[in-house]
């Protein structure tokens, strides 16, 4: 197998704002892995101040000890390839999740298998959600309407912006303006102390906005934290940035902190270990969904296999790609309104970079 990388950069069709960053465009790290005659594609986000990982890095982790680690092995060494992928190195969970990805998506191009069909579904699409980025409670409202305009039924509004107060603020003007029916979840992206979490969490629920969950109130390293929000409200606490691998999720369980966990390829390092994470969370009840960073096709088209194969308990976050201006790959899942449609095409389904 030979590894190739390639950096890419895809335009935004409308800013995305977080309490963390803004965002203009992708920058991601593609990874082709090549069998002589077919490729399979996997991708690294750059997300600085999520996991901290950058393009460089990314890269120098791929070209180097992953791809070392790789040498001499075939794609039907796939277990061992796997467990290779992630031993070659520390942390680089991006680096890794794009080279793991891409041996998944190569060998279920040599068998002619669809990606989602090599991962054991019959599963044809799956359904996102939408995020609105960060704004006045008057921008907000109105983006929301928008999104519903668009066929989202389920939004999903960043909080955790420093004042708890404001924030409770804009989410009641959202809920005010798309009415009862769709389904509205808050991201606080660690925004939150656990007293500002609970206050704004029950002020939310005592002026009856139907909230479906708050993910990360608190900071990552806060599980204790987090286990005091999540014992002292009604709405459910989802675990992102407090999750990366087994041992995350093994705490957050035997800490009870979480009622939900979000699974994200670019955060645990790649399909192999989402799957684990996701049957880890089914045996212990926890509830769980698939996220994503702000990812192309490549990543999403991964991460909507994954949810074909091992269906969720709330809808999905792979609204990523809905954001992009233009794709840069040819072919690949593609988005109407709040469904994702998987290709019916081997693998991911991507032809090769766009030109």
């Amino acid at each position: 197998m030979k590894l190739t990388t390639h950096l890419v950069s895809a335009p935004l069709h409308t800013p995305f704002i977080t309490a963390l960053r803004t965002a203009t465009s992708a920058d991601s790290l593609l990874v082709e892995l090549t069998d002589g005659e077919l490729s399979g594609w996997g991708e690294a986000p750059q997300v600085w101040k999520v996991t901290g990982e950058s393009l460089a890095g990314a890269q120098a982790c791929a070209e180097g000890p992953i791809a070392s680690a790789l040498d001499g092995l075939e794609p039907d060494d796939f277990t061992e390839a796997l467990r290779r992928i992630q031993g070659a190195v520390q942390g680089n969970f991006g680096a890794k999740a794009a080279v793991d990805v891409a041996l998944h998506d190569l060998v279920a191009r040599r068998r002619g298998q669809t990606l989602h069909g090599f991962l054991g579904s019959t599963v044809s699409s799956v359904r996102t959600d939408v995020t609105l980025s960060v704004g006045d409670a008057e921008a907000l409202a109105a983006s929301a309407v928008d999104r519903i305009a668009d066929g989202f039924d389920v939004l999903k509004v960043k909080v955790g912006t420093g004042d708890a107060r404001a924030d409770f603020q804009r989410v009641r003007r959202v809920r005010e303006a798309i009415g009862p029916d769709p389904r509205l979840r808050l991201d606080a992206n660690q925004g939150w102390s656990r007293r500002d979490a609970v206050n704004a969490i029950r002020a939310l629920e005592d002026a009856g906005c139907d909230i479906e969950l708050v993910e990360q109130p608190v900071v990552a390293a806060d599980l204790e934290g987090m286990a005091w929000v999540t014992d002292r409200v009604s709405t459910p606490i989802l675990a992102d940035e407090s999750v990366y691998g087994v041992r995350d999720l093994v705490a957050v369980i035997r800490l009870g902190a979480a009622d939900l966990v979000n699974v994200k390829l670019a955060k645990c390092g790649g399909l192999a270990t989402a799957r684990t994470l996701l049957e880890l969370a089914r045996e212990h009840g926890l509830g769980a969904i698939v996220g994503s960073m702000m990812e192309s096709q490549v990543g999403i088209g991964a991460a909507a296999a994954l949810v074909a194969a091992y269906p969720t308990t709330a809808v999905n976050d792979l609204d990523a790609a809905w954001w992009l201006k233009e794709s840069p790959v040819v072919g690949g899942v593609r988005y109407e309104s709040s469904t994702i449609h998987l290709p019916t095409a081997a693998g991911l389904g991507v032809a090769g970079l766009a030109s």
